[in-house]
């Protein structure tokens, strides 16, 4: 069975060519992009487009990699005991099986999800080699091992916001997700916003993608947030040549609180708006 996309999420043909890969190679897929690219989704997609279980495991600054096996429970075992409670025998009644016990003991080879592995910290990635490599660990309390079922795809994602170790690197299959160009972005629009005007998506994206090369930007817009920016340009009563609009005072998108998430950018398109009005008295 082979990844070719679903009808709510555009893939790239060598993004499908990667997907498929990684399952071929039974190796994790490692995906890197800007963010609001699609990162998240794909595993999402995957899952659905399969007919697989979708598990997730949202990494954050704190996570470690113990979490995602199991973890402990001594607090409440001691408190048990306190109490005298006859389930304090049985120290398996204080494992917590974490999302890649889940993954490893499913009915079927499931997607597992691994989201933003570059936010917690370097040894994260390593202290997971042996795990992701054997597809099993090992219980220390209940002396037991732990081994997948069935193989999971492991799907992980990265904004690339801090170096991975080599040797994790060696163990993944790698895809970067590059920006969307124009006629890629045309078909992302299309399947969330078809009823869209094709006129007003064409001068949009125009906008869009100006937006984005304008130099000195801090954040550019991302692939969500242009859907968002449609979305409200499509709901509110706005004139049809609202985009075309050739008035230096209006240099700035409409709405552009979709699009610029910060002071910086914000103030840098109000002083083009002021040279480009000065230029032209």
């Amino acid at each position: 069975m082979k990844f070719t996309g679903t009808d709510t999420y555009v893939a790239t043909e060598d993004l499908m060519i990667a997907v498929n890969a990684a399952m071929t190679l039974e190796r994790p897929l490692l995906i890197k992009g800007e963010p609001g690219t699609g990162k998240t989704v794909l595993a999402q997609e995957v899952a659905k487009a399969l007919g697989k279980q979708f598990i997730e495991w949202n990494i954050k600054s704190t996570t470690k990699a113990q979490q995602g096996l199991y973890e402990y429970d001594a607090v409440s075992r001691l408190r048990d005991s306190q109490l005298g409670e006859d389930k304090v025998h049985d120290i398996s009644n204080y494992i917590r099986p974490g999302k890649m016990w889940e993954a490893f003991t499913a009915k079927e080879s499931p997607i597992l999800l691994i989201d933003e592995i570059d936010k917690a910290d370097i040894e994260f990635p390593n202290d997971l080699l042996q795990e992701l490599d054997r597809m099993e660990f090992f219980v220390y309390e209940t002396q037991e091992t732990i081994k997948a079922k069935h193989r999971p795809l492991v799907i992980i994602t990265s904004n690339n916001e801090k170096e991975l170790p080599d040797a994790f690197l060696r163990r993944c299959f790698f895809h970067y997700i590059s920006f969307p160009d124009t006629e890629t972005m045309e078909k992302i629009v299309d399947v969330h916003h078809p009823d869209a005007k094709r006129e007003l998506v064409s001068d949009a994206l125009k906008i869009f993608f100006d937006v984005r090369e304008t130099p000195g930007l801090k954040k550019k817009p991302s692939t969500s947030e242009l859907l968002d920016w449609l979305k409200l340009l499509m709901s509110e009563d706005l004139p049809d040549d609202i985009l075309k609009s050739k008035d230096p005072s209006k240099l700035i998108p409409p709405l552009h609180g979709a699009l610029l998430k910060n002071e910086q950018d914000v103030h840098l398109f109000e002083r083009l708006a002021f040279l480009s009005r000065r230029e032209q008295r």
